[in-house]
């Protein structure tokens, strides 16, 4: 699937619009952070010879108001937090440690460069304060705003097609028909591949007729980098997805793949682009989206695929029955407990479609091909999902 995908292209992006995306090239410093040194509390800038001593005060440094003079022999200057140094002073006395009376402070002894953040003490000009692949949360967009930059090169956001079909199909708030459920994996799809950093792109659910499929396919892939294929990928009668996409000259580069739940997960390439084909069952669909279209997802961005998928350990709350001949992915409950290890429990009921399970799961434990059974305790390879 990796081999059909490139990072796709960058744009210029504004600052205040740039959540979430990925940085294209690195963000550097265009000065010094903070640009002069600045005092660390509210107190009196002096020189530390003067001290200990009773001194007049002879202005005051505020923040984004400095101190225009120079802190003369038997100065001191009113400071506040985060203003600059005056000219002439090397430390600052808080404060508490002192006692003014009028124009007159008596301060005591202190050392030099006390209370003092110096000039470049975040960081310099030209440094690197973010890598190119970076995504832009809001610890991230401060670090770019710090950097002076108002935009950035990112990649442009990957837009994904999503078509399903099926007679048994209705859209949410229509009244359905006798033998119709509500349409859920696509509104499900969607919301993945939005929090992935993708533009979801949500096609009119097709009815079970495979020219009807073919247009809905073609016309999704002219404005899409990735046309993602819901149901009609088994082997009943009325399943057309896959020979309609044949009729495009679909490539066919994954037949199935050996995974539970998802075996009729599949991929290819017609001549406008890439198609993933997901299970029809809204769970699977959903299990196969973390594991292949994420990735897919994550490689157009420039990033690494690899990395969403990776697995942690954690100790199993239940004992588990032998796994069967294909990988299996459990919906199921990661926790920490009382003596801060992390802990899992799988549902009892792994029904592949089954919404409400996986409305309450936040991991997947994958269990390899033919694995034995587990005890109570085991450690197993889990793959975290997020809140829920």
């Amino acid at each position: 699937m990796l081999a059909a995908l490139r990072p796709l292209a960058s744009e210029t992006v504004a600052l205040d619009v740039a959540l979430g995306r990925v940085l294209a090239e690195p963000v550097a410093a265009s000065r010094d952070q903070p640009p002069f040194a600045v005092s660390a509390m509210d107190g009196y800038a002096v020189r530390s010879v003067d001290t200990p001593a009773t001194l007049r005060v002879g202005g005051e440094s505020a923040a984004g108001r400095g101190f225009e003079g120079r802190c003369e022999s038997g100065m001191a200057i009113r400071i506040s937090t985060g203003a600059a140094m005056p000219d002439g002073a090397d430390t600052v006395v808080i404060q508490e440690d002192v006692r003014r009376d009028g124009d007159k402070v008596v301060v005591p002894a202190v050392a030099t460069d006390k209370n003092i953040r110096p000039r470049g003490g975040d960081f310099s000009a030209g440094a690197i304060l973010l890598p190119a692949g970076r995504r832009l949360d809001g610890v991230a967009l401060s670090s770019v705003a710090a950097s002076g930059a108002a935009h950035v090169r990112a990649i442009r956001s990957p837009r994904v097609a999503i078509l399903s079909s099926g007679d048994e199909l209705a859209a949410p708030g229509s009244v359905p028909g006798r033998f119709q459920i509500f349409d859920s994996a696509t509104f499900g799809i969607a919301g993945l591949v939005a929090s992935w950093g993708g533009i979801a792109h949500r096609l009119a659910v097709e009815k079970d007729d495979v020219d009807a499929i073919a247009r809905a396919a073609q016309s999704g892939l002219d404005d899409s980098d990735l046309l993602v294929v819901i149901g009609g990928a088994s082997v009943g009668d009325h399943d057309h997805a896959r020979p309609a996409l044949m009729q495009l000259g679909l490539e066919l580069a994954v037949e199935k793949i050996a995974v539970r739940p998802g075996k009729p997960t599949w991929f290819g390439t017609i001549p406008c682009g890439p198609v993933l084909g997901l299970p029809g069952n809204p769970a699977s669909a959903l299990v196969c989206a973390f594991l292949f279209l994420r990735p897919l997802i994550e490689a157009m961005l420039g990033r690494d695929p690899h990395a969403c998928v990776a697995t942690r350990r954690a100790r199993l709350t239940h004992p588990l029955p032998p796994n069967g001949p294909r990988e299996h992915y459990l919906r199921a409950r990661l926790e920490v407990d009382g003596e801060g290890r992390q802990t899992v429990r799988a549902f009892e009921d792994q029904d592949s479609s089954l919404i409400s399970v996986f409305a309450a799961a936040n991991a997947l434990i994958r269990l390899p091909a033919n694995a034995p059974a587990l005890p109570d305790g085991a450690l197993v390879d889990v793959l975290p999902l997020g809140a829920a």
